[in-house]
């Protein structure tokens, strides 16, 4: 679709050029957009739910998920907006809100994007997690980049895209949706996204790069017990250094909005925080752009309010600009009149939407750039935004794989064999929520059964599911069924693990989280979890590999940490893969067959259920742990940068004042990669630290920088790591990132504390020491 700002005098409105209703109109983003438009007999027809919309308030601020298809909407391939007719869906729904609002001041268009479009047709890529694994920045903002051109040659102008979460028990639902427990990497992935699907700088957002609205903020990866959406009760050390690194990442990159979550941080809940909407995000960090409520987040404020009124005016005077599904900002007339807010309040959200709508170009009339003659066959020849999508989706996917436990056995190109557990052959099982539906024919989707086929022959594969994801298959005969597929294999492959999916008999709440039945559903929103052992029925199948004594390997596709202490004793290797993307079972069939397993683990992986919540970089502690779990967790970071390849840190010493380094100053720590392997390696080294800072208690371990490079067969490369605030730095109480004197033991060896060799990073005052208090 082709972005086409009105012509009328208000191609420059602003919020006292509207009348209040229109204002308030501006504000709303109620309607679900496939409740304002619907493809009847081969076009697009808006519904009267939109011109009542748009009659009553002169306007829109902005319509949600025109094109989202998935089992809430209850959109599908039969009954949805076929995705090269996108444009057209978007158009008559900006023609009607242009023509009928006042002063025509266009709609944005809002859809969800948190690994591609949820959209039909849509490329679904990795979840967070799996990028995550692969800890590769750039190779991240490439993929942000492609799938924003895709997303933006629809129409799209505003992505909501999770980032900010930060995982800190895997008990919840949405830990697919995190890229690691440690907010370093979280805050480095972030940055990789917003400048890839935004673009670099402050200005407008070209029709290559659609606005991002980062989600959520704050600390709902702190909820007590993993349960989606509770309270976070944690103290402002811990929101500063956990929780807000990814959302300073982001605004230094000028993502365009955030999204406020559903979260309480101690009490407060976050769509009701001023001191976290204004004074921190806004006066503190000085970032300008858009906050927008979670669904339904603000109508939520009635457990802390008397009123619709009093709930909206205590989200607008908090900081949010945009609200979502709710119907308390359509009370902002009465909290107006009744003082609890004044028109000073409400011109300062509009003018931010506003705002927002001319970064993306739909109120002013861009300046045509001629475009340069095309080549020769250029336009047969052209790369559709989407294929470009899916070769990085595919490289991602390569690179997330972690291999875990002995060494993959080798399978002959004449073996035969049993691909069986509950995930060998679901390709949904490999997406993660927020996926639209696949389509009819699907070429590009592979699970693992499907790849070993394509690699070995049908004839050489026999399968078996075994079992359900969390019970038994009601037939009796499954395990029967799987060691029947045993019994004339060479090497067994197990695929266990969970599933986002949803069905479209499924129930939801009034925010799209499932509610039920989905009987076998073990991840997403809404499905927060009490064990995440492996379940019970899922190791019978495995136990039944081990039985046959063929070499075992077992594959856990999943979207969270999961107990993997008797997966790893029963397989000789064990692959561990956060949903990969429809794609996912050629990279696994890959590394069965030789490729290297790049990925490292996102986050630790527990030892035992009732040792959570667990992370690599806890405060450290006396306590010797618990006397009735033996099991080791499998930190962050592990295995390592694989076979062949070796990382050297210097020893020694490097040091920066405080004042140099609040300056922008930067220490510079180098490091060796070597490659004695026989083929080249992309590979990603972590660079851990322990800080010893007067007063506080040090975390254990936590991750300092990260550097990625390409090392050729037989070859060394020497890179470094730049350390400035962000890895030196030091949160104050005001929520501000500042410097004060520190230590700072730096290693690269994959262990939780300091090796035999550390290199010593001192952040110094100004008679450059680092002075100690008792």
């Amino acid at each position: 679709m082709t972005d086409r700002p009105t012509d009328r005098p208000t191609d420059r409105p602003t919020a006292t050029s509207l009348d209040v209703r229109a204002r308030i109109g501006q504000l709303n983003q109620r309607l679900k957009g496939w409740e304002a438009v619907r493809w009847v007999d081969g076009r697009p027809r808006i519904t009267d739910v939109l011109r009542a919309e748009v009659d009553r308030w002169g306007g829109i601020g902005a319509v949600y998920g025109v094109l989202r298809a998935d089992p809430w909407s209850g959109v599908h391939w039969g009954n949805g907006i076929p995705p090269e007719r996108s444009a057209e869906a978007y158009a008559a729904v900006q023609d009607h809100v242009v023509a009928h609002s006042d002063g025509g001041v266009p709609t944005l268009f809002v859809e969800e994007v948190p690994h591609g479009l949820q959209a039909l047709g849509g490329t679904t890529v990795p979840v967070n997690l799996a990028l995550g694994a692969a800890m590769d920045e750039q190779l991240v903002e490439d993929l942000a980049a492609a799938v924003a051109a895709e997303v933006r040659a629809r129409g799209t102008h505003v992505a909501l895209v999770s980032g900010l979460d930060v995982l800190r028990d895997p008990r919840w639902g949405r830990s697919e949706e995190c890229w690691s427990e440690d907010a370093a990497l979280a805050a480095i992935m972030v940055a990789a996204t917003v400048r890839g699907m935004q673009g670099s700088g402050p200005g407008p957002i070209d029709g290559r790069h659609v606005a991002v609205v980062a989600k959520h903020l704050a600390g709902q990866g702190a909820g007590i017990g993993g349960r989606n959406g509770s309270g976070a009760p944690i103290g402002r050390r811990e929101l500063a250094e956990v929780h807000l690194p990814p959302a300073l990442a982001a605004a230094r990159e000028h993502v365009a909005g955030f999204m406020a979550a559903y979260n309480d941080v101690d009490g407060v809940p976050c769509c009701g925080n001023r001191d976290l909407l204004t004074t921190t995000i806004r006066d503190t960090w000085g970032w300008d752009g858009l906050v927008m409520a979670d669904g339904t987040a603000i109508d939520r404020l009635r457990d802390v309010t008397p009123d619709p009124a009093s709930a909206a005016a205590l989200a607008l005077r908090a900081g949010v600009d945009l609200s979502l599904w709710d119907d308390a900002y359509t009370h902002l007339d009465d909290a107006l009149d009744r003082g609890l807010v004044d028109t000073d309040d409400l011109d300062r959200a509009v003018d931010r939407v506003l705002d927002l709508k001319r970064r993306v170009g739909l109120l002013a009339t861009p300046t045509p750039t001629p475009a340069p003659a095309p080549a020769p066959g250029a336009a047969e020849n052209a790369t559709p935004p989407e294929r470009a999508t899916i070769a990085l989706a595919d490289r991602a996917a390569r690179r997330a794989v972690v291999a875990l436990g002995g060494a993959l056995p080798r399978i002959a190109p004449d073996a035969v064999v049993a691909v069986v557990g509950p995930n060998a052959d679901d390709v949904d099982a490999l997406l993660g929520d927020y996926s639209p539906p696949r389509p009819p024919v699907d070429p590009g989707a592979a699970t693992v059964r499907s790849a070993l086929e394509a690699r070995l022959g049908s004839d050489r594969i026999r399968t078996a599911r075994g079992s359900g994801l969390r019970h038994p298959l009601p037939d009796p005969d499954g395990l029967v069924a799987v060691r029947s597929a045993l019994a004339d294999a060479d090497v067994a492959v197990v695929v266990l693990g969970g599933s986002s999916r949803r069905a479209y008999d499924d129930g939801f709440e009034d925010n799209g989280a499932v509610s039920g039945p989905a009987p076998d559903t073990t991840n997403g929103e809404g499905v927060d979890l009490a064990s995440v052992a492996v379940p019970e029925a899922q190791l019978e199948v495995l136990r039944a590999a081990q039985d046959s004594g063929l070499p075992v390997v077992a594959v856990v596709v999943d979207g969270r940490p999961r107990v993997l202490t008797e997966v790893l004793a029963l397989a000789e290797a064990v692959l561990v893969v956060p949903f990969p993307g429809p794609s996912g079972g050629r990279a696994i069939v890959d590394v069965l067959f030789g490729a290297p397993a790049e990925g490292r683990l996102p986050a630790t992986w527990p030892g035992a259920d009732g040792v959570l919540p667990v992370a690599h970089d806890e405060r450290l502690e006396t306590a010797r742990g618990y006397v009735d779990v033996a099991a080791t967790s499998i930190v962050t970071g592990l295995p390592g940068p694989g076979a062949g390849v070796h990382v050297d840190l210097a020893a020694g010493a490097d040091a920066v004042t405080v004042v140099r380094l609040r300056a922008g100053g930067v220490v510079r720590v180098p490091v060796t990669v070597r490659n004695t392997s026989d083929a080249p390696r992309r590979v990603s080294v972590p660079l851990w630290g322990r800080r010893r800072e007067p007063g506080v208690r040090p975390r254990r371990r936590r991750l300092v920088a990260l550097v990625t490079v390409d090392v050729p067969a037989g070859a060394t490369v020497d890179t470094a790591y730049d350390l400035g605030l962000d890895a030196l730095g030091t949160w104050d109480a005001g929520l501000r990132l500042g410097a004060r004197p520190l230590e700072l033991d730096c290693w690269t060896d994959d262990v939780l504390d300091p090796p035999g060799s550390t290199r010593t990073v001192r952040v110094t005052d100004g008679q450059e020491s680092v002075r100690w208090v008792s």
